[in-house]
């Protein structure tokens, strides 16, 4: 009976050092992606001495320093360069052997890590999340919302599995897929001029007072472009204010302070509460809609399953839009 409890306790303490070894390379994975204590130990909902604890203990395993530590900053030792590899192979393949169980044996469930521009996530996310919800209940999905930028920025850097994007993406590490078309059309208030004409040229937006959305944005960004095509520079535009979301653009707007140009799904109730005029670019200015992955992470059925439904989703409403 002595033999079978010593075996016991011998493989409890095998396991309970692996926990242990994984727990400090995940607190070590998190501080080197962000090169941050203090955010590692937000994300990872720790406080600071214990994230810098787990630290500690596994640069004394590995009897090195993994940080260099200097004027508030902190970069990774050549050491710290090769254990940060390894352990993004080690946590990508655990995480992966987690998935492949569960999917043996259960649906489609677990956590989504989603992001989504403003646009997206404010206009045409909503509805799909409602449906995918609905049809798959143990998906706990979790929805961060920025710019485009910061968005494939997170979802390269893996902290995103999923992203929704306007604009398609410039980072190599990304796969990008086509979601659908999306026409940025000009917003007015009611009574303005632009509001009784049947489109409107770059040159006769330059005219008018602007509101602009911030830098980074994939809306800002496409609109750049276009005054830029249309022989307008965008820093000779008469910009009035630049703001970060797309609701107080519209609030804006409505008391005729300016014009400004946005997405058509944006403005689809204050048009049909007559609220807000619309009226196309001339020429039309469409942009396409992206969805981004890692191209070098395990795709689970959870993330195959929800990118089929969002692109289904999105080309649908493009069609009926």
């Amino acid at each position: 009976m002595g033999d079978v409890h010593e075996l016991w306790l011998n493989q409890s303490l095998v396991r309970l050092r692996f926990v242990m070894a994984d727990r400090r390379l995940q607190v070590f994975h998190a501080v080197a992606r962000l090169l941050s204590f203090t955010r590692a130990a937000e994300e990872l909902c720790m406080t600071q001495p214990a994230v810098t604890f787990q630290v500690k203990q596994l640069e004394e395993q590995y009897g090195t320093r993994l940080f260099e530590r200097s004027h508030g900053r902190i970069s990774l030792t050549v050491t710290g360069q090769v254990v940060f590899e390894y352990a993004d192979r080690i946590l990508g393949l655990n995480a992966e052997l987690d998935t492949r169980i569960g999917e043996m044996t259960g649906g489609v469930s677990g956590p989504l890590l989603l992001g989504a521009s403003l646009t997206i996530a404010e206009f045409i996310l909503p509805r799909i999340l409602g449906e995918f919800k609905a049809r798959y209940p143990d998906v706990r999905t979790r929805m961060t919302v920025a710019n485009s930028e910061t968005i494939e920025t997170r979802v390269a850097d893996h902290s995103l599995d999923v992203g929704l994007i306007e604009s398609p993406s410039t980072l190599g590490a990304l796969n990008t897929e086509v979601c659908c078309e999306d026409e940025l059309v000009l917003i007015c208030a009611t009574s303005h001029p632009f509001a009784r004409r049947a489109a409107v040229t770059a040159q006769e937006v330059a005219t008018q007072p602007f509101v602009s959305r911030e830098t980074g944005s994939g809306t800002r960004e496409f609109t750049d472009r276009y005054f830029r095509q249309a022989g307008v520079a965008p820093e000779d535009l008469n910009l009035v204010m630049e703001l970060g979301s797309p609701e107080a653009i519209k609030g804006l707007v409505e008391t005729g302070l300016g014009v400004s140009v946005m997405s058509r799904a944006a403005i689809a109730k204050e048009l049909q509460l007559g609220l807000l005029a619309s009226r196309p670019l001339e020429p039309r200015l469409i942009r396409i809609l992206s969805l981004v992955c890692p191209k070098d992470k395990f795709q689970s059925r959870l993330m195959k399953t929800f990118v089929d439904f969002a692109l289904t989703r999105m080309k649908r409403s493009a069609v009926t839009a």
